[in-house]
């Protein structure tokens, strides 16, 4: 798999508030569920970057994660010093039909506590690269509308403002808006 880093050097991203955080990229096993779940979970309780309410367990997680790797669809992990997943990071098909079959849309989620801290940015630039591999010409990203750390993250990245869809959304007893960004992966002229 490309690496952002090679193994043998580590990424290093250094915060204001917290210690510089040491990390690694790499593909992840069925022995990360844990930490899976417990970022998902996360995500899902305290935050509207996942719009579902239901917290799930490893069981779920593992499913999910095999399935990704049934459809060819990359997961990766930040693994810290001492073997935590400190983040992940996938794509999957945008839409199930056949003419959208050039275009992923992605999901990156850092633990509680690491954001911030360039694990997000490490995990997009590897996995921009692996659409590139694998041939994408597009790669689209679906971000709750004051999200603000995601959409600049994000436009940092060269995603471009595609447009917002106002209350598609509720979570937290209130409405969310969702906004879109796209980053064309390729300049091909035509689909092959």
């Amino acid at each position: 798999m490309p690496r952002t880093q090679p193994p043998e050097t580590p990424a290093t991203s250094a915060r204001t508030s917290l210690a510089p955080v040491t990390f690694q990229l790499r593909p992840a096993l069925p022995s990360d569920v844990p930490g899976l779940t417990e970022i998902y979970n996360d995500a899902v309780l305290n935050t509207a970057a996942i719009w579902n309410e239901e917290t799930v367990d490893e069981e779920n997680r593992l499913a999910w994660l095999r399935a990704h790797e049934a459809a060819g669809f990359p997961v990766i992990v930040a693994e810290g010093e001492n073997g935590t997943v400190l983040g992940y990071a996938t794509f999957g098909d945008h839409r199930a039909w056949d003419g959208y079959r050039h275009s992923v849309e992605h999901s990156v989620y850092v633990r509680s506590g690491q954001r911030g801290a360039g694990l997000g940015r490490a995990l997009m630039e590897e996995l921009i690269a692996l659409a590139r591999a694998a041939g994408k010409h597009l790669m689209v990203a679906a971000v709750e509308a004051h999200n603000t750390g995601s959409l600049r993250l994000h436009e940092s990245l060269g995603f471009e403002y595609a447009g917002t869809l106002k209350q598609v959304g509720a979570k937290f007893g209130r409405w969310l808006d969702l906004s879109y960004l796209t980053l064309r992966l390729n300049d091909d002229p035509t689909p092959a």
